[in-house]
């Protein structure tokens, strides 16, 4: 009205336009707020985490819901793997757990937290996959779902374990190899008493003999009585 009072004749013409302009660009910001409300639902978690085979992992998550709902609606946290809408492998609200995870899912998380960790324990190799967390509200206007669009890729590596020598095993090689090193090369000392026993039992053979001939021609020869 206060354009139209300042603007005389043909100007109320542009005034009317003017006052046509400011009302679409109103209903067009009430429209961004409406679609700004509707995109508050929405949950937040790290889109790559790693972790080794045996060990634990634990995926932090948030999630945020229009600010004008009276009260905090009943909620439940469900994740899935491998897909946004894929298998569930977790379920608050009905304790469910994937068989593939039996014991090893823990989710921290109570409500009316908007905020929690899931921990997977006695990391697999098939665990290797991309996690998504759901959300769902009870509220007055009926269940609203809403989930991460990336999830959560979970990267698995393998511990390359080493295998080391207790001092017992390495004693007991050190004197297998000690004897078969004593077996290949033998003590000089030890050879040299071989050799001399040899040439002793070798002359006792041949002076045997000989002496025996002396006795016998000794006795031979011998006086008779």
């Amino acid at each position: 009205m206060a354009l139209l009072v300042s603007f005389h004749g043909g100007n109320r013409v542009i005034a009317w336009v003017l006052l046509l302009l400011l009302s679409v660009v109103c209903v067009q910001a009430g429209n961004s707020a409406g679609s700004n409300r509707v995109n508050r639902y929405r949950v937040e978690q790290p889109e790559r985490l790693y972790g080794v085979q045996g060990g634990s992992i634990e995926i932090p998550f948030s999630f945020y819901f229009p600010g004008e709902l009276e009260q905090i609606p009943p909620m439940s946290i469900l994740w899935r793997w491998k897909q946004s809408y894929g298998e569930l492998i977790y379920n608050s609200s009905s304790g469910f757990i994937h068989e593939h995870f039996k014991d090893r899912l823990i989710l921290n998380w109570t409500q009316p937290q908007t905020s929690g960790v899931l921990r997977i324990l006695d990391l697999k190799e098939q665990d290797q996959t991309v996690y998504f967390c759901q959300v769902r509200l009870n509220t007055s206007k009926g269940l609203q779902k809403f989930h991460s669009n990336k999830g959560t890729h979970l990267t698995i590596t393998q511990v390359v374990r080493t295998t080391t020598k207790s001092p017992s095993m390495v004693s007991s090689v050190a004197t297998t190899a000690s004897l078969e090193n004593s077996e290949g090369q033998r003590n000089p000392s030890f050879v040299n008493i071989v050799a001399t026993v040899g040439v002793i039992v070798a002359t006792a053979v041949l002076i045997t003999p000989i002496c025996v001939l002396m006795i016998f021609l000794w006795w031979k020869q011998r006086p008779a009585d």
